[in-house]
């Protein structure tokens, strides 16, 4: 099969499309013929050495879509040609995957497999965020960073659900119309942490209830000055730039900070199950829109991910096997 394999680790030039040996399916396992594969930001830490995997040479990626090509032993409750989404199986940048049947979602029959791939990850992250880490009420604001964005875009969704107050901040004036679709009530542009009085002003002072942060060391210190007593700073930037550390002597008031592992939303199949169907159920209502703003074939996974890391995307970035 084809497959994007790092041989060495590096920028994005080190991804190259190579033969790779079919998967077998393992006991607990089936084999998926894959549709689309997920584009992650997390996926430029594992090609340039700080997500490794394993050692080079590997497949990267690790969310997708397809089709039951083979089941192995040990496996109930799925058919060949049965359609499936995963998140969290490395190896998803081919054309074929050997998944675990307890990481297998089934896609319902209304939900195209380009968007159930685009949902894993990124909505499984923004659905943690606003239902655990920060559950917010009807009347609360929110600070939301890279409203347009993949997570940024489905977390304001989601918080506009609840009736929260979102207030979005996106890195150019052309994104603005972007997050606002997404259900934004404010948008500011930002290209750093020059947030502060603006969001201030917006609240008449008090500052937001939360602040949802992927925008790294740069951000972190005026995500914290926007907060309102006892606001909570959910933190999940940890590959763009430094990690930021904090003193607790150094924080501006009483506030809370977690740094949301959306693992933990799902760490069993029940509620791996639960949380996607929901984002299915959504999706399928008209009540969250999934944008997929480039669909690259799969000998352009560099391309996608020198357009990502320049940060000129928004919305979901896809791989098709199929091109």
């Amino acid at each position: 099969m084809r497959a994007v394999v790092v041989e060495e680790l590096g920028g994005p030039e080190v991804l190259r499309l190579k033969e790779w040996p079919d998967p077998v399916p393992e006991r607990g396992e089936l084999v998926v013929d894959i549709d689309f594969a997920g584009i992650n930001f997390m996926d430029t830490g594992t090609r340039a050495g700080s997500l490794v995997p394993d050692e080079p040479p590997f497949v990267p990626g690790v969310e997708g879509a397809g089709r039951v090509s083979a089941i192995g032993e040990g496996v109930s409750g799925f058919a060949i040609g049965d359609r499936v989404a995963w998140v969290s199986v490395y190896g998803s940048y081919a054309e074929k995957i050997a998944v675990p049947a307890d990481l297998a979602v089934p896609v319902p029959d209304d939900i195209p497999s380009d968007i159930a791939a685009a949902t894993m990850m990124q909505g499984l992250t923004a659905h943690h965020f606003v239902t655990e880490s920060a559950p917010l009420a009807e009347g609360e604001t929110a600070l939301v960073h890279s409203a347009a964005g993949g997570v940024g875009s489905i977390v304001t969704q989601l918080l506009a659900l609840r009736g929260v107050r979102v207030i979005g901040l996106v890195s150019r004036e052309e994104k603005v119309a972007a997050a606002k679709a997404a259900g934004a009530d404010e948008v500011l542009v930002s290209s750093g942490g020059d947030f502060v009085d603006r969001v201030k002003d917006l609240t008449d002072g008090e500052g937001v209830h939360a602040v949802f942060d992927g925008g790294g060391a740069t951000t972190f210190r005026p995500s914290l000055e926007v907060l309102r007593r006892v606001g909570t700073l959910v933190y999940y930037g940890p590959l763009i730039g430094d990690i930021p550390t904090v003193r607790m002597l150094d924080l501006p008031k009483s506030v809370r900070i977690t740094y949301a592992v959306y693992a933990d939303h799902i760490h069993n199949r029940e509620l791996l199950l639960r949380h996607t169907g929901d984002l299915f159920d959504k999706i399928r209502e008209g009540k969250l829109r999934i944008d997929i703003s480039e669909r690259y074939r799969l000998g352009a996974a560099a391309q996608a991910h020198a357009d990502i890391e320049s940060r000129r995307t928004s919305g979901k970035l896809l791989l098709d096997p199929s091109r």
